[in-house]
């Protein structure tokens, strides 16, 4: 059994409802969510002038491999209405894989794990909930150690479970 951490994003629509929704058809399609975060709310990372983003972090369990897990969230985010526009930009919907087990793996199409994590407190904050203890595989730092270098200076504030 694997153990994929996601990270699920949104600032566009109604974005709590898309978190839910998005949480909801990840276990219908990859398998049961064992852990959840509470929903955050930041300013947008990248891109400065856009809607508030809402974020939460997942940890699912799956008979999946990686890439099947990328494909079916890739298509989650289509069915929900996701259009790739702009990068960094405003969206329905984003999911992530951030973990997938303690692996390193890099291909055409995904980075695990996600190589930009550390630098974003939107991620880490959610992340720190749920696995503060979960070691980095590359950085050899856990969760809660990341969150306590970084550099990130984004307000990150905690809006409902």
């Amino acid at each position: 059994m694997n153990k994929i951490y996601i990270l699920l994003g949104a600032n566009l629509g109604s974005p709590i409802a898309q978190l839910a929704k998005a949480s909801i058809l990840l276990k219908d399609k990859i398998g049961p969510v064992i852990s959840e975060s509470s929903i955050y709310e930041s300013q947008g990372w990248g891109v400065e002038d856009q809607p508030l983003f809402y974020n939460q972090a997942l940890i699912i369990q799956t008979n999946l491999d990686k890439q099947e897990s990328l494909r079916i969230c890739q298509e989650i985010e289509i069915e929900l209405g996701r259009v790739r526009l702009e990068k960094w930009g405003a969206r329905l919907i984003d999911i992530d894989i951030i973990y997938f087990n303690d692996e390193i793996y890099e291909s055409e199409n995904l980075s695990i794990p996600h190589p930009l994590l550390q630098f974003r407190n939107f991620v880490l904050i959610p992340l720190c909930e749920i696995a503060e203890d979960y070691q980095h595989p590359v950085l050899l730092k856990t969760t809660r150690q990341l969150l306590a270098i970084s550099e990130d200076r984004l307000s990150v504030n905690r809006v409902g479970q």
